[in-house]
């Protein structure tokens, strides 16, 4: 087999490895979107049902997957000095703090809620104006969800008030108290805290990834056309 031959075949193998990478991610930036789509709809059928009473709050995990974005009223104490500040996360396109703070309810155990956003003191991420937090009972509104999201960490995860991430299990060790494994999206407030709750849907970003997607296919199509043009049609046209 000839040099020239040879080198051909390793642009073909090179051209077509391309395409066929570029194309699949393409897919699956497609499946991605219509994962969202559904995730939403489902979610949305979910949100239309009467608010779950409170006494039927998930104990287990299994059962809080079929509760996720439930409404629910549900009452009890705040615990505010158990609260947690997760930082680096966005709202309305701008950087700041979610609030969680456990709520304890009549059983004795907890659920987390996450109370919403507020902004961060860009000279001084430290410094925190705590938001306003009744001592006695209270009644909120929300949504279940499971856990907040996480995001990546540079050090190794840490206590304090102010966190990258935060895991149920390993929050309930740390304060001691039991916690539901879901937490709550709350929606409304008795007291006027000056936090946003602007809760982002699955299918926000989903066009997103319709994005990527059209990348991915228009670079498979590019490698295709380059080499189509130089290895069969320029050769052609020069001979």
């Amino acid at each position: 087999m000839t040099l020239a031959r040879r080198g051909g075949l390793v642009l073909l193998a090179a051209a077509v490895l391309g395409v066929a990478v570029t194309a699949r991610l393409g897919v699956w930036q497609l499946d991605r979107a219509a994962q969202k789509t559904r995730l939403q709809a489902e979610l949305d059928e979910r949100g239309r049902l009467p608010p779950l009473a409170a006494q039927d709050l998930a104990r287990d995990r299994a059962a809080a997957d079929a509760q996720a974005q439930r409404r629910i009223v549900v009452g009890g104490r705040w615990l505010a000095d158990r609260t947690v500040y997760l930082d680096n996360r966005q709202m309305g396109g701008r950087v700041g703090f979610f609030v969680l703070t456990p709520l304890l309810l009549a059983e004795g155990d907890a659920v987390l809620v996450q109370r919403g956003w507020m902004a961060r003191d860009f000279i001084d991420r430290t410094r925190i104006a705590p938001p306003p937090t009744p001592a006695g009972p209270v009644t909120i509104e929300g949504a279940l969800a499971r856990g907040p999201s996480r995001l990546y960490e540079f050090d190794a995860a840490g206590g304090g008030p102010i966190r990258q991430n935060l895991d149920l299990d390993a929050f309930a060790r740390e304060i001691g108290v039991a916690l539901r494994p879901l937490t709550i999206l709350q929606t409304s407030s008795d007291v006027d805290d000056g936090l946003q709750r602007d809760w982002p849907r699955p299918a926000a970003d989903v066009h997103k990834h319709y994005g990527y997607a059209f990348q991915w296919f228009a670079l498979s199509a590019l490698i295709l056309g380059l080499y189509v043009w130089f290895r069969i049609l320029r050769p052609r046209r020069r001979a």
